[in-house]
């Protein structure tokens, strides 16, 4: 074991030292970058689709129905230019799952069955990690403490084991969805806790403690415990389920919200579910913990659980990630169906396809699942589940009874479902079947679509007129656009150049001055060949310009470098070396070459320059027009200088007048090379 790795992975993300729990070997670290690959990583929780050699998709970082999410498998980087975050596969996680970056490493190994030499960090290390990481390594230590409970004690035996095997499940299924259960004693968890090590602090705060005065309390006492995932895994919370009578106390109990849960924000289930869901193109949405576990065990494992709480627009989202398509499973009590009916309009507001399926009376998708084989179970779901809007208007029938008044409410109910669609064909489709199913003209119900999608709009307007007006109670002077950069774009565009093609070969055309044999200067050309990083680093030192931005003067110095050392550069190992701040710069400018295949331009036939076709032309241009304009700035500060210095100011007009001679130069090369053959 060696301190490379650690200081390795402090350096490479200006990361605290006591933000890691263990050590990784260097060894390891190289072993899971060759082997992780980008697209498959992410593919576990992004919804990814071909896009010309990269992959696109929707950001994972926030809202939208456009996607703006681009991974390249040849570079082995992603970007998302909805929120500007970038990297690469350890990155991915790092901002996805907020994993520290020896946990990426970690995971990244399991995933692909790479042994990791590692050294745990003692119980007094643990307690310096940082609070979100604690709260991570308490529900790792519960999780772990209330399977062991279940399966080595008598009373977690007799009392938890027994019930799970009494709901049809096997060991198993037990163990993949990490079952336990937590001793009917007051504090025998937390006592255990503390005693190896873990603060009270973070107990209480994950809720796993309950702490009163002087006194400390389990909160989930005498329940059989379901640990909740996140999406790559991560225990961020619990559910319990208490097996005795009592009044007093609820069925079912959740972990409080906290750093690392937030109930609102996550699906029960969908940590085994998101490979299948994004196979089968569709996901099955119940309402418990064991409807879950019981489809997953006869077969059916692309399903998730709103876990007992309201769905919400942030759990719709994550499955939108995966698949379109949402198949949202009812038991047979029609009061609760009706008060679920409000979640069906969410999805549809997110544009996703929504079924419905409902078991017989007295069945639930546990009770159902149990009695009945997977061929069974898949025929059911697949002649009954219906379309939202088949499904609603048979359900608002039922209760409309032959009553015209009730009738025209179920109408407006089903049309005002059918405008949260934000796709017009789709709703004009919908429409179409209203009117088939209710019989009435789609006339009416377009106007009535109409009259809705008005109201919607005046409430949007008022809202926008309020803001605006608080807005203008302190009047402020109109912002000036801002002015591009021009240095900045070009030194950009020299660190974009020396990545895509820093080591190739290019035959360059320069422009030389020549005295003819009537004694004038002309520019003649000379063709030379030389790799492309040499040409900008020899061009630049002639001149001696030096980057004004220090990010961009960072990167230029270690790529030369790193292109002078390794004559096979590979940008992928390049980023991997990086700071966090400085790979995610390269990231952006490495992608944003890729950027037009998400709009799907070449389809309309739009059909963008390939820069390799003129690589030592947009080399000398962009170092022409960066000496131009580096001149330019000159001449202005000697301006400057003239009107301060009235005895100096021959001297500066000399200067001024040799460097305007010199842009002329310049600017002749620059439109001979734009001018030139691509």
């Amino acid at each position: 074991m060696c301190d490379e790795a650690f200081l390795l992975a402090k350096n490479t993300l200006n990361l605290p030292s006591n933000f890691f729990h263990f050590l990784i070997s260097q060894r390891s670290i190289e072993q899971v970058f060759e082997t992780a690959r980008v697209e498959e990583v992410i593919g576990d929780f992004v919804q990814l689709k071909k896009a010309g050699s990269n992959f696109k998709g929707l950001s994972p970082f926030s809202d939208e129905r456009s996607p703006s999410f681009m991974v390249s498998p040849v570079k082995q980087i992603w970007k998302d230019f909805s929120s500007g975050k970038g990297g690469n596969v350890v990155t991915f996680l790092m901002e996805h799952e907020h994993f520290t970056y020896p946990e990426a490493i970690k995971y990244l190994a399991k995933k692909y069955n790479i042994e990791i030499e590692e050294t745990q960090l003692t119980n007094e290390q643990k307690e310096v990690a940082n609070e979100r990481e604690s709260l991570y390594l308490v529900n790792d230590f519960a999780n772990s403490y209330f399977q062991k409970v279940m399966f080595n004690t008598d009373q977690g035996q007799a009392i938890g084991l027994s019930y799970f095997k009494e709901r049809g499940f096997t060991n198993e299924i037990i163990k993949t969805f990490n079952l336990g259960y937590s001793l009917d004693d007051w504090q025998a968890f937390t006592d255990e806790a503390l005693k190896k090590g873990y603060q009270l602090e973070f107990l209480e705060k994950t809720g796993l403690t309950i702490v009163k005065d002087d006194k400390k309390f389990d909160r989930f006492k005498g329940r059989v415990m379901f640990p909740i995932l996140s999406m790559s895994g991560r225990v961020l919370g619990f559910g319990g389920r208490i097996l005795k009578t009592d009044k007093k106390a609820a069925k079912y109990l959740n972990s409080p919200e906290s750093e690392v849960y937030h109930k609102s924000k996550v699906l029960y289930g969908l940590y085994h579910a998101k490979q299948s869901i994004a196979k089968e193109d569709n996901c099955y949405l119940v309402e418990g913990y064991t409807d879950v576990i019981q489809f997953y065990q006869t077969g059916i494992k692309n399903v998730v659980a709103s876990s007992g709480t309201a769905l919400t627009p942030e759990q719709i989202r994550l499955v939108n990630r995966l698949t379109k398509n949402i198949t949202v499973l009812f038991d047979g009590d029609a009061a609760g169906i009706r008060a679920s009916l409000r979640g069906i309009d969410l999805i549809l507001e997110q544009g996703m396809n929504v079924k419905v399926c409902t078991f017989p009376e007295g069945e639930d998708p546990d009770s159902f699942a149990k009695k009945n084989t997977l061929e069974e179970l898949t025929t059911y779901l697949e002649h009954n589940a219906k379309d939202f809007i088949q499904f609603k208007a048979s359900l608002l029938i039922q209760e409309a009874n032959n009553d015209p008044i009730k009738k025209a409410e179920t109408i407006r109910d089903i049309v005002n479902s059918i405008s949260k669609i934000p796709d017009q064909i789709k709703k004009e489709i919908y429409i179409q079947e209203c009117s088939r199913i209710m019989d009435i003209s789609e006339d009416v119900l377009f106007s009535t679509l109409a009259q809705i999608n008005k109201k919607e709009r005046q409430d949007a307007n008022n809202a926008y007129k309020a803001q605006l007006q608080k807005a203008f109670d302190v009047v402020k002077p109109e912002p000036k656009a801002p002015k591009v950069d021009l240095q900045y774009e070009l030194e950009r565009k020299i660190i974009e150049i020396l990545l895509l093609y820093g080591n190739e070969t290019e035959d360059f055309e320069d422009l030389v001055l020549k005295e003819t044999e009537d004694g004038e200067l002309q520019l003649e050309p000379v063709v030379h060949n030389a790799k492309v990083f040499e040409k900008v680093y020899l061009d630049l030192q002639e001149d001696e310009m030096q980057f004004s931005n220090p990010q961009f003067k960072n990167l230029y110095y270690s790529i030369i470098d790193t292109l002078h050392q390794e004559p096979d550069f590979s940008t992928k190992n390049f980023v991997n070396k990086l700071d966090q701040e400085l790979a995610e710069e390269v990231t952006t400018i490495l992608m944003d070459d890729e950027r037009y295949s998400l709009h799907d331009w070449e389809r309309n036939h739009i059909i963008p320059k390939e820069k390799e076709h003129g690589v030592a032309q947009l080399v000398n241009q962009t170092i022409l027009t960066l000496r131009c304009y580096l001149i330019d700035k000159k001449v202005a500060e000697y301006q400057n200088e003239t009107l301060k210095d009235d005895v100096n100011s021959k001297s500066i007009l000399e200067d001024v007048k040799d460097y305007l001679g010199l842009k002329m130069l310049l600017s002749r090369k620059l439109g001979k090379v734009i001018g030139g053959k691509v």
